[in-house]
């Protein structure tokens, strides 16, 4: 009995000593009061702690802030034209127009709609978009982000590379940002953004799959961006971003030519698109320059041979518009055109490209194969003729 009255006393005293203990270290401490009994708070004394350290956690896989600075940028384009039907032999009779005329006069027409999307490209009202979007329209509405609307009014379109420019009379717009320093990759995130089906405004995600994707059959001139990222009904002008939240693209179209094909879609480098821009805003139209030939996408084997060189590669021509620059300097089907200026032509569309990067007026040199014989002409370049 004595000896628990001892070990009791001790006890007390001993909580006692530390109590005071804690006390001393307060009042000569720096530190805070929290801090202090932290330290001596058992599970700091007997566990370690198990928050990871900051400084070598990875970056959380967030778009969120690359997104936000877009996002605003981004518009939605409704349009509207009015469709002429067919009218039956009937209407064309005087009196049964005059009978029933009134009546079937709403049955000539139909209002026909179509939804795109578009990009803020600067702060004084003027959007990149798709030509397919506004084709023919009558009436064009621009719906912003933030709610608010406006009648849009066409600046100019290029059919050869479905790119149009819109301008809209209002103030406070967010123009995008342009990606006009890094390097588009294959392998790079990429994030669309537009409105699909009309469900709202809607980002989707994936990787650049390929570049300069040609030959696919939507526009005369091709050189686009591949991407798995979804692309839909809707999309079309809409902006096509790096994770870093700046324009490499404008969204133009999905690969349906497969039924059930997915992960296939392809933008117009901004590039492209803003060289088109520029023309449009100062022109109201794209000049390209025309020598007037027609080639064929692949050389024969007869005319290949005919050369001395069966890999030679060039553009086979397979016709020249009467009084055009090409027949003027003696261009002839059958030659083949392996320069330009003297850098080198390894297609016709490679040979299409080339000529229309020279403007109306320009001195072209034109080297070309006529069998074994090797000849030089020049000429120069006129305005390539609207669609």
């Amino acid at each position: 009995m004595k000896l628990i009255k001892v070990i009791g006393f001790i006890v007390q005293f001993g909580l006692i000593g530390l109590g005071l203990a804690a006390l001393y270290l307060i009042w000569q401490s720096d530190h805070n009061r929290n801090e202090i009994f932290n330290l001596l708070s058992p599970s700091q004394l007997t566990q370690p702690s198990s928050r990871p350290n900051s400084a070598v956690m990875g970056p959380v896989a967030s778009y969120a802030d690359a997104v936000a600075s877009a996002f605003t940028s981004v518009v939605t384009i409704y349009t509207s034209k009015q469709i002429k039907q067919k009218t039956h032999p009937l209407l064309n009779d005087p009196i049964f127009n005059q009978l029933f005329g009134d009546q079937l006069e709403s049955q000539r027409s139909r209002t026909e709609t179509n939804l795109g999307s578009g990009v803020i490209i600067s702060a004084d009202g003027y959007i990149i978009t798709n030509q397919h979007v506004i084709d023919g329209a009558d009436e064009i509405l621009v719906l912003l982000s933030d709610g608010r609307g406006s009648q849009a009014v066409l600046v100019g379109e290029d059919k050869e590379t479905d790119i149009a420019i819109l301008h809209i009379p209002i103030s406070g717009l967010n123009p995008i940002e342009v990606a006009d320093s890094l390097p588009v990759r294959v392998g790079d995130v990429v994030l669309a953004i537009g409105n699909p089906l009309n469900v709202g405004q809607t980002v989707t995600m994936g990787i650049i799959s390929a570049t300069g994707r040609n030959r696919i059959g939507l526009n005369t001139f091709e050189n686009f961006i591949q991407t798995d990222a979804a692309i839909n009904p809707g999309n079309s002008g809409g902006a096509l971003i790096n994770a870093h939240g700046q324009l490499i693209g404008i969204n133009t179209a999905i690969y349906s030519q497969v039924v059930g094909a997915q992960g296939i879609g392809f933008a117009i480098p901004i590039s492209i698109a803003l060289d088109i821009n520029q023309q449009l805003i100062d022109n109201g139209k794209v000049t390209r320059g025309w020598i007037g030939v027609v080639g064929d996408r692949q050389i024969t084997a007869k005319a290949a041979m005919e050369t001395g060189d069966p890999n030679i590669k060039g553009a086979l021509i397979v016709g020249v518009f009467l009084d055009s620059p090409a027949d003027q300097a003696g261009i002839r089907a059958g030659d083949i055109i392996v320069a330009i200026n003297r850098d080198p032509v390894d297609s016709i569309r490679d040979l299409l490209e080339i000529i229309t990067l020279h403007r109306p007026g320009e001195l072209i040199e034109v080297t070309v194969y006529r069998g074994p014989e090797k000849m030089s002409f020049t000429m120069r370049a006129t305005e390539r003729p609207a669609l």
